[in-house]
């Protein structure tokens, strides 16, 4: 794919995020109720309302779409593209359940890497949109374009993503802060998170926890907010694809544990390995 044909491809993906905003937001304010998946995750009318948006405001593409409220695609299908959408229309369910508005829209343009496909994975995120519907906050970024922070992101919802990109605040920004800080929770802690928070206290000494709902830990991270996110629990490819290509153009990582490189994704089990973002 030629680097020049990003950003028209940012702007479909900004679109479809605003569409689906508004579909969450829809439903939102409303007396909705929530029914479990298979794996025992919620499931709301705004991830179904979401998806379809998603979907069809992508439709113009022409590339296909592996989202979360998506069909099984067979992985002899899916590990045959070269570039697709990977969606998650409502990320953060739980927390869209509790109303505490941090929840996202992620969707990421993904494309094959240079590494042998397999088991481990085919591809890596060339752009991604993270869009937080309550607040109409957007972070974007695309390969060599760098990353991006937007307020009141929907009302341009006409700008090209150069002209987005002109109105916005670059990442990572400035800070100040006395410790280094780390994305995680005490009080829903493992034993390898513990560790990490030890280690990173050892070499840094004093260190600071925050926390923030869904793919939001990511963004908390490029923009500079946080140093680093470790996470060692279970997450979806969907989760943290978008999150990742806002983080490399910010000039940040996202490494899987288990091999000490960047994560790959398409992989034969859609379940990320252990990663941290730093």
């Amino acid at each position: 794919m030629l680097r020049s044909e990003l950003p028209a491809l940012v702007d479909a993906a900004t679109r479809a995020a605003f569409a689906a905003g508004q579909e969450i937001l829809g439903v939102y304010g409303t007396d909705f109720s929530a029914e479990q998946k298979a794996d025992r995750s919620p499931l709301t009318e705004a991830d179904k309302r979401a998806h379809q948006a998603i979907v069809a405001a992508l439709a113009s593409t022409d590339l296909p779409v592996l989202s979360e409220e998506g069909r099984a695609l067979e992985l002899a299908e899916r590990q045959a593209w070269q570039r697709y959408w990977l969606v998650d229309p409502l990320d953060g369910t739980k927390e869209f359940i509790k109303r505490n508005g941090e929840f996202t829209v992620n969707i990421a343009l993904m494309e094959r890497d240079s590494l042998p496909g397999g088991p481990l994975g085919t591809s890596r995120p060339i752009a991604g949109v993270l869009y937080v519907p309550v607040k109409d906050t957007l972070y974007f970024a695309w390969e060599g374009g760098g990353a991006y922070r937007q307020e009141a992101a929907a009302t341009h919802d006409a700008a090209s993503a150069y002209e987005r990109a002109s109105m916005s605040i670059r990442l990572p920004v400035q800070q100040k802060r006395s410790a280094y800080t780390i994305v995680a929770s005490r009080s829903h802690s493992s034993p390898d998170t513990e560790a990490f928070i030890r280690k990173m206290e050892e070499k840094h000494g004093s260190v600071a926890l925050t926390s923030m709902g869904s793919a939001l830990k990511i963004c908390l991270v490029a923009e500079g907010a946080a140093d680093a996110y470790p996470r060692y629990a279970p997450t979806m490819e969907w989760d943290t694809a978008a999150g990742h290509a806002i983080v490399n153009e910010a000039g940040r990582q996202l490494i899987d544990v288990s091999t000490g490189a960047p994560m790959r994704y398409n992989k034969h089990d859609l379940v990320n390995q252990w990663f941290i973002v730093q």
